[in-house]
């Protein structure tokens, strides 16, 4: 591996992570376009740590205080596990503790909602996905689809919930949503972000729920590929590239968020989703001339 091919990637894993056209789509649709080899397992889960700061980076105080809020949160609910076994054998019963008591709390509940389909999803259709990825007619609709799904968004008027109002039938069809962008092609951001403006978010809040509710997600895969990371086949002079690759798409993915917060504000998806139609026609005809 040279630099060069690690910060191309770094900046490929960047761009589409955050941007709403699918960075699985593109890269089922150029490796089936230009016979391009996949990079290795450890490379490409480096880059999605690289993405997973950029996340970190932008949303460092809402995560603080989510992490902080879900410890103190689980501590109650131990409380009154405390209590519900002294209420079992006392006559005074003693009031059980409120555990969802502000918006930081009732922000962790809607995640954890929201990752239960999408973690569900991911694992049931982990072959699916893998044989979708062979075929490039799959990715070809997909990318299609995502242009439909990111013209749709544009068309969609600012609601009015914060994490105090939101339903939590609201995220677990958000993480249904979520869930759906492990097919390549469609994207997790401009589908769970469709899905969180559709659910009645003010645009600010859908921006936050959605990128947030990314880290779950993306540490779920890196534990499901980790298993079979071999660090023994791994080159000493690798490393550095895997390194700078991983920066690259950090930075870059820094930018892209930041820009997707100015894209929500002004709903002005509408040239990525002629980039997605563009690109989907584009696979479309290559699978037909390849078949």
């Amino acid at each position: 591996m040279t630099i060069i091919y690690a910060v191309i990637m770094g900046l490929i894993q960047g761009v589409t992570e955050f941007l709403p056209v699918s960075s699985s789509g593109h890269l089922a649709i150029f490796s089936g376009l230009f016979h391009i080899e996949t990079p290795g397992l450890l490379f490409d889960v480096l880059l999605h740590v690289g993405t997973l700061v950029a996340v970190f980076l932008c949303f460092y105080r809402d995560i603080g205080k989510l992490l902080a809020e879900l410890f103190l949160m689980i501590g109650d609910v131990f409380k009154n596990l405390n209590i519900w076994f002294s209420n079992l054998t006392s006559e005074d019963k003693r009031p059980y503790v409120k555990v969802v008591i502000n918006g930081y709390r009732k922000f962790d509940v809607l995640l954890i909602m929201a990752t239960i389909p999408t973690g569900i999803i991911g694992v049931w259709d982990s072959s699916l996905v893998e044989k979708m990825n062979a075929i490039l007619l799959c990715p070809a609709i997909c990318m299609m689809v995502t242009a439909v799904i990111l013209f749709l968004c544009d068309r969609i008027r600012e609601g009015d919930k914060t994490p105090r109002t939101t339903l939590y039938s609201n995220a677990f069809l958000i993480g249904i949503a979520q869930g759906i962008a492990t097919l390549p092609g469609i994207s997790r951001s401009g589908m769970t972000l469709t899905a969180c403006l559709g659910s009645g978010f003010k645009k600010n809040y859908a921006v936050r729920f959605t990128f947030i509710l990314s880290i779950p997600a993306i540490l779920g895969s890196l534990i499901f590929e980790l298993k079979d990371v071999d660090l023994a086949v791994i080159a000493p002079s690798d490393w550095l590239c895997y390194i700078i690759g991983m920066a690259v798409a950090a930075v870059v993915g820094f930018f892209c968020i930041r820009v997707m917060l100015v894209i929500v504000r002004r709903q002005k998806f509408l040239p990525f989703s002629i980039y997605c139609f563009a690109m989907g026609v584009v696979a479309l005809v290559a699978w037909l001339v390849q078949r």
